[in-house]
C-alpha cells in the first residue's frame, strides 16, 4: 500500500533534497502553493516522494486465486475416484466440505468462506476417507478439521498442522473400525454404500458384505503384492485419494509450473521413500520394493497436495527439502514396522510439528551481518 506522507513529515523532510527545502524557505514549497498530500506533485510540477513497504512488484495472484485453482486442479482426482467407487464418492466428499463450510460460516471471519481455504480442506478430508463411511463421519471430521484444525489457532494462516490431516487423524481415533473398512470397488458409477446412510451411532440397516483390502493391508499383513499398473490408475481398494495416482501427478506439475507448491516437497519425499525401500529391498527381498512404495497408498495425494500446504510446510528452500525428506522416511518405517499400514497422515503431522525449529535452522543470514561480524572481530 502507497504511503503518501505530508511535506510536513519529519521523515518525508529528511528525505527530499536540499533544493527543495530552500525553495520552502523562501515560500515557494508546496505549502505556500497550495498544495497539499493528495495532490501528487509540488506547485513547480516535480513528483512527491511515495514512500511503500515491499513488496514493490505485486503478483496478480491472491489467496482465493490459489485456493480455487487448486479446488480446480482436485476435479479430476474426484471424477477418477467417482468412476472407482459410484456416487458414495461424492456423497462423502461432499458431506465432508458441508462440515468445513458450516463451522468456517458460523465461527471463521466474515467473507473468509469466499477464500477457498474450506472447501479444500473438505475435498482433502473427503479424498482420505474410505467410499463406505457413514456420511455424518465424514461432517463431524470437516467440523473438527476448520474448528480444531484452523479456527483453534487465529484462522488462515496461523494453523500449525494441516486442517484436512488432523480432521482425519480424529476420526481414526474416534471411529477405528469405520476408517479400516474398504469397501469393494463399485460396480457402476451410480452407486451408493448401504453404510453412507447409517444414523449417527447406529448400525445401517443393511451392511455391505463385499469388501477388499488395500494394497498396503495385503503386503503387510498377508505379503501379498499388488499389480504396478492397477496402482497407477488405482483400480485398487483404499480411500477416495488412492486414485489415479498419474493424474494427481499431472494436476501437482501444474500447480507447481503455476508456483502454487514448492516443487521441492513432493520430490524429497518421493526421494526419501524410493531410496530407503530400495535399501531395505536390497538388504531383505520380502519387503516391498520402491516401485510399490511410491504407488500405493495415500503417498502421491499427501505429498503432492497436504505436505505442500503453503501454511503447514517450511519458507526456505533447504527447509523443505529436509521437510521432504523426514516425511518420506517416516512414512517407510509407519509402513514397515508400525501397528498401521499406511503412515503418511501420521508422517506429515510430525513434520507440520517440526516446521518451526526446521525454519529458525535453515533461515539465511541477513544481508551483510557475516562481513560486520568478521570486521568486528
Amino acid at each position: 500500500m502507497n504511503v503518501d506522507r505530508g511535506a510536513g513529515d519529519g521523515g518525508h523532510e529528511r528525505l527530499r533534497g536540499e533544493p527543495e527545502r530552500r525553495r520552502e524557505a523562501d515560500g515557494g514549497g508546496d505549502r505556500e502553493a497550495g498544495g497539499s498530500g493528495a495532490s501528487g506533485a509540488s506547485a513547480s510540477g516535480t513528483p512527491r516522494l511515495h514512500l511503500a513497504p515491499s513488496p514493490h512488484i505485486h503478483s496478480p495472484d491472491s489467496t482465493p486465486r490459489i485456493m480455487w485453482t487448486v479446488v480446480a486442479t482436485l476435479v479430476p482426482v474426484i471424477a477418477a475416484s467417482t468412476w472407482f467407487f459410484g456416487l458414495s464418492a461424492l456423497l462423502v466428499l461432499a458431506a465432508a466440505t458441508l462440515g468445513c463450510f458450516i463451522v468456517e460460516r458460523t465461527l471463521g471471519e466474515r467473507g473468509s468462506v469466499g477464500d477457498g481455504s474450506a472447501v479444500i480442506t473438505g475435498l482433502l478430508l473427503g479424498l482420505t476417507l474410505p467410499a463406505g463411511i457413514p456420511l455424518w463421519m465424514a461432517f463431524l471430521g470437516g467440523a473438527f478439521a476448520i474448528g480444531f484444525g484452523k479456527l483453534i489457532f487465529g484462522g488462515l494462516g496461523q494453523n500449525i498442522f494441516n486442517p484436512a490431516l488432523l480432521g482425519r487423524a480424529f476420526l481414526q481415533a474416534a471411529f477405528p473400525t469405520a476408517l479400516t473398512t474398504w469397501p469393494a470397488l463399485a460396480e457402476r458409477w451410480t452407486h451408493i454404500y448401504a453404510s453412507n446412510l447409517a444414523l449417527p451411532l447406529l448400525s445401517p440397516g443393511k451392511v455391505d458384505v463385499v469388501t477388499m483390502a488395500t494394497p498396503l493391508g495385503l503386503m503387510k499383513f498377508e505379503h501379498q503384492g499388488t499389480d504396478l499398473l492397477k496402482l497407477a490408475i488405482g483400480n485398487t481398494g483404499g480411500s477416495l485419494g488412492e486414485t489415479a495416482g498419474v493424474l494427481i501427478l499431472v494436476c501437482g506439475a501444474y500447480l507447481a509450473w503455476k508456483r502454487y507448491l514448492n516443487w521441492r516437497i513432493p520430490v524429497a519425499i518421493f526421494a526419501a521413500v524410493a531410496a530407503l525401500s530400495a535399501l531395505l529391498h536390497a538388504v531383505r527381498p520380502s519387503l516391498p520394493g520402491a516401485p510399490f512404495m511410491l504407488l500405493s497408498g495415500g503417498l502421491i495425494l499427501g505429498a503432492v497436495y497436504m505436505a505442500t500446504d503453503m501454511v503447514t510446510s517450511p519458507v526456505t528452500n533447504l527447509g523443505s527439502w529436509i521437510f521432504g525428506l523426514g516425511i518420506g522416511l517416516i512414512t517407510v518405517v509407519i509402513r514397515l514396522w508400525g501397528g498401521l499400514a499406511e503412515g503418511v497422515m501420521y508422517s506429515i503431522l510430525f513434520m507440520n510439528a517440526l516446521v518451526p525449529f526446521i525454519d529458525q535452522a535453515t533461515r539465511p543470514a541477513t544481508f551483510g551481518t557475516r562481513a560486520a561480524r568478521k570486521e568486528t572481530a
